[in-house]
């Protein structure tokens, strides 16, 4: 099943990303080379998402991703699950669903709550039984409500979704997304709004993911953001600004230093690398890891 498209509004389209990974084919006969890779050392589980590297075949991209010290692929479908277990990794997170309105069609709007709750209630039974943590969902477009109006809608539907969550040990993320680059009128693109839906929930279960890359376009101080939030979030997924790339000194962060604060907070979750190659992929791919390793 083809995922939901999370490609980027500016900077490589995703046809150009994945045109880009057949490059990183060349490399890959070298990672796959070794036997039994280790994690990497460090404080910091690291994944890596799918999406990105999607011109390699999963197989393939398992031994490369496991070669280079990650331990988990991000944003699978279901019927991909079985590849990644079968490679002695772990999906982090799992999608519920393959509809292409997936980010706009969110908690949001309680028109959508009953088929966001009939995909949560098929989909975390089967994670669970395939040992997948996490399962991602949306706040939704705002199309004209307010943030008091959104709050109370997201906290009743996704108040429904906690005991099954909370019965199978899987946690729903809810992911941060910017409205002003990428995801045009998404309502939840600040730490903030999101916070208080978590809070409202009150389940520990239900939690979002931090995505570095959008709420660093959003609102900027993440280090500090990220500490006095920390209780609300149960994911990450990293991506340089500008332009969602490599995580280098072209980028506006010091990476090193954001994992740092994560790993000094004792977070215990995946940070998942989400950002779309210039050059190499898996050496791309290979330096991120390199710098989130603390």
């Amino acid at each position: 099943m083809r995922t939901p498209d999370r490609r980027p509004s500016h900077g490589l389209t995703r046809r150009e990303a994945l045109a880009a990974t057949t490059a990183g084919l060349a490399a890959l006969g070298g990672l796959v080379t070794t036997t039994e890779a280790q994690p990497m050392s460090g404080r910091l589980k690291q994944s890596v998402s799918r999406w990105p590297y999607a011109s390699i075949p999963l197989p393939e991209f398992c031994r490369a991703v496991k070669a280079l010290g990650i331990v988990a692929i991000d944003l699978l479908q279901p019927d991909e699950w079985p590849v990644v277990r079968d490679a002695g990794l772990v999906c982090s997170m799992g999608y519920p669903t393959p509809r292409r309105d997936f980010i706009p069609a969110g908690f949001n709007d309680r028109a959508n709550h009953p088929m966001l709750l009939r995909e949560l209630e098929a989909t975390i039974p089967r994670a669970a039984q395939a040992g997948v943590p996490n399962v991602i969902a949306m706040f939704g477009n705002r199309k004209g409500r307010s943030d008091a109006e959104s709050i109370e809608n997201c906290v009743v539907g996704l108040k429904q979704i906690a005991p099954l969550a909370e019965q199978h040990g899987v946690t729903v993320c809810v992911e941060l997304l910017n409205s002003k680059v990428d995801h045009k009128d998404y309502q939840g693109d600040h730490t903030a709004f999101g916070s208080t839906v978590i809070r409202g929930v009150g389940s520990p279960r239900v939690k979002l993911l931090y995505d570095i890359y959008h709420m660093q376009i959003m609102e900027g101080d993440v280090i500090r953001t990220v500490r006095d939030h920390f209780a609300d979030i149960a994911h990450f997924h990293t991506g340089g600004v500008p332009g969602r790339h490599e995580l280098d000194d072209t980028q506006e962060l010091n990476w090193h230093a954001v994992a740092r604060a994560i790993a000094d907070l004792g977070f215990t979750g995946y940070i998942a690398h989400e950002f779309v190659p210039t050059r190499d992929p898996l050496t791309s791919l290979k330096e991120a890891v390199a710098t989130c390793t603390v």
